[in-house]
């Protein structure tokens, strides 16, 4: 059996195990499907996500010009504190910032292999959480708009990490930790106009993944340099597939890159 297409991230279904998807112009692909099974990955070219071209992928799926001039792409998507809509200044694109950025966002603890603070916007719960291959998370607090989130992920970033270390993760090398006791303390250091959105109760969630082991060693699967790859899959974790041999292949990192896969 085979699919080719334009990878994009693969989309998530909440369930013990999580279930994933690959989703191309006309068919999906219930990765799952792949855990036991010999596949081959084999790259075919690019295509940007945002003009649709053939050009070569500079970042995020995106070809260089689309990157430096996209809205959805702008700097304060990976740094929240720069969001200006709510202030009615624009970026690239106001009316595509006031529909991202004022809208209910959460700041977060998640335990991937330490804890880590993050922000999502809420409509991404539990998604965000998943694609960082998270066994567990936990809201801190749910704010209006992307800045305030953005503040606050800045004033915990003193005492939380705020990336996932992959490889730990990918080999689930998870510190015990009381996710619970951690949220509590993050009281003391939430921004003075954040403080009244903290909710004095909070649920951790726990995450399932589909994996059958995982690598004690972990090698990244480049298609540029390895353009045709087969292996065994082992497991979904995140957004890599986990391979027997200690290869793993980040497809969101690989968006916009058209492959060809066959089992």
């Amino acid at each position: 059996m085979t699919y080719e297409g334009v990878l994009t991230k693969l989309q998530t279904e909440s369930g013990n195990p999580i279930q994933y998807y690959l989703v191309f112009e006309n068919s999906f692909l219930n990765v799952n499907q792949l855990i036991g099974k010999e596949t081959e990955l084999v790259f075919q070219g690019y295509q940007c996500l945002n003009c649709g071209k053939q050009k070569k992928i500079f970042r995020q799926g995106y070809c260089y010009d689309c990157f430096m001039n996209s809205a959805s792409v702008g700097d304060w998507i990976m740094k929240p504190e720069l969001s200006t809509a709510h202030l009615d200044i624009e970026d690239r694109d106001l009316v595509y910032e006031k529909k991202v950025q004022l809208q209910p966002h959460i700041v977060y603890l998640a335990l991937s292999s330490e804890v880590k603070v993050g922000v999502t916007r809420k409509t991404q719960m539990p998604t965000r959480w998943i694609d960082q291959g998270a066994v567990q998370a936990v809201p801190i607090v749910e704010v209006p708009n992307r800045y305030l989130a953005g503040i606050t992920e800045v004033a915990l970033k003193n005492h939380f990490a705020d990336k996932t270390a992959w490889q730990k993760m990918l080999k689930n090398e998870v510190l015990p930790v009381d996710l619970l006791a951690e949220r509590q303390k993050t009281l003391q250091w939430l921004p003075d106009e954040v403080k009244q959105y903290f909710a004095r109760e909070a649920t951790v969630l726990d995450l399932h993944y589909p994996v059958l082991e995982y690598p004690k060693k972990v090698s990244s699967l480049n298609l540029e340099k390895t353009p045709t790859f087969t292996g065994k899959v082992s497991g979904i974790k995140g957004q890599y597939l986990l391979f027997e041999d200690g290869t793993v292949f980040n497809v969101r990192s690989n968006e916009g890159y058209v492959v060809k896969i066959s089992l």
